[in-house]
């Protein structure tokens, strides 16, 4: 689904057959003034999603930016200031806040833990852990706060978790069914694994035929451990249990990726209005 799909669909989902308390109580043609005002501090995300909203539901409508995504921003700092007709300023706020508290609230979190690995060569990574039919736009929210994107989608990458290993019947076992997969489809495909102890971690290092160990819910000890048995030969990547508070200390075993489910689905939006200017 594109970009304006979304944007039509969640229109439609909020306006139906109309506004009806603008059509009620404004007139058509009035037009005016409104400022998109930060009311927290964190980094911007959804400034350009929100002028596609705007010009949606009116494409005369001008929009005059001071703040772009990626910035920072600070408590009282407008990052636009929009001018049209006054019904379609309103009828358009509710979903550019939506938007733009949300994805800022996102980019915000994923700069927060980048900022905690600084200095470090470890990634911070997302997950598919993301709002049905908005993952593209969650997935942009972690970019502009600094992290990168895991795999997109079900499609790009083979992840073999736990329950694949146990659906099919053991870590060399599941190993296989992906390499045989790829030489009867023609795929060729990143194949990332998911060990759960060092006996599984193990296994994988003797059976090889991956390009990355997940390294699932590992103390920081075990980690570290880990890390150094796999000694470059894989790509690492540790999941579960990482937090802003305890993100450093994770990276600091040398371990090249961590993924953080909370990025997009643990989030709170960040505090923004929309203002009309008398």
């Amino acid at each position: 689904m594109t970009i304006d799909e979304i944007i039509s669909i969640a229109l439609q989902e909020d306006i139906g057959d109309g506004d009806h308390t603008t059509l009620a109580t404004i007139p058509a043609n009035l037009t005016g003034k409104a400022k998109l005002l930060v009311k927290e501090d964190g980094i911007l995300c959804g400034a350009g999603l929100a002028e596609r909203i705007f010009h949606k539901v009116d494409p005369s409508i001008q929009i005059n930016s001071f703040i772009r995504d990626g910035g920072s921003i600070q408590l009282g700092d407008i990052v636009f200031e929009v001018i049209g007709r006054k019904a379609s300023i309103l009828s358009s706020e509710r979903l550019v806040l939506n938007f733009m508290q949300r994805l800022s609230g996102i980019a915000t979190a994923t700069n927060l833990a980048v900022k905690q690995v600084a200095g470090l060569k470890t990634k911070i990574l997302d997950t598919r852990k993301t709002t049905p039919l908005l993952r593209e736009l969650e997935k942009y929210a972690v970019r502009t706060g600094g992290g990168e994107n895991h795999r997109i989608g079900l499609f790009d990458m083979v992840l073999i978790k736990d329950n694949h290993i146990d659906y099919a019947g053991g870590i060399v076992e599941a190993i296989d069914a992906v390499q045989r997969y790829f030489s009867d489809t023609g795929k060729n495909l990143k194949v990332e694994i998911e060990v759960r102890n060092d006996d599984e971690l193990q296994q994988v290092l003797n059976h090889g035929l991956v390009n990355r160990i997940m390294l699932d819910n590992f103390s920081v000890e075990n980690l570290k451990r880990a890390v150094q048995s796999i000694d470059g030969r894989y790509e690492t990547e540790a999941s579960g249990g990482i937090t802003l508070e305890n993100v450093r200390i994770y990276a600091e075993t040398g371990v090249d990726f961590i993924s953080m489910g909370a990025l997009t689905h643990h989030i709170r939006s960040l505090d923004m209005s929309l203002k009309a200017e008398l």
